[in-house]
């Protein structure tokens, strides 16, 4: 999926499971970016940003109510260009990977 956003917005970054067998609180979802940048965790249904990248701190956003619906999308904001690049989203144990292009355009 690649997505399109402009410097100083907003965007959505899609990711929703397609195993239907899980628990919602038994959902790990790990978002990373280029490989290795800490973006957000999702740990059993509960936010979790402790060990996410000083760049995102407040800058994340997530959809709480819509985890039962197996949409673990996040929403970043403030964007600049260093935040262009691609967004893993790996959702355990069902060994789901969503990949996210994130292209930033100029204001």
């Amino acid at each position: 999926v690649t997505v399109k956003a402009v410097g100083g917005g907003s965007v959505v970054l899609p990711c929703s499971s397609a195993e239907h067998d899980l628990k919602p609180q038994d959902i790990n979802v790990h978002w990373r970016q280029n490989g290795s940048i800490y973006v957000y965790d999702i740990i059993e249904c509960k936010d979790s940003v402790a060990n996410q990248d000083q760049r995102y701190k407040n800058r994340t956003e997530t959809f709480p109510e819509e985890y039962v619906r197996r949409n673990f999308s996040i929403k970043l904001i403030g964007l600049t260009h260093a935040d262009a690049g691609t967004y893993i989203c790996h959702i355990t144990p069902s060994d789901e990977w969503k990949t996210v292009l994130l292209i930033i355009n100029g204001v």
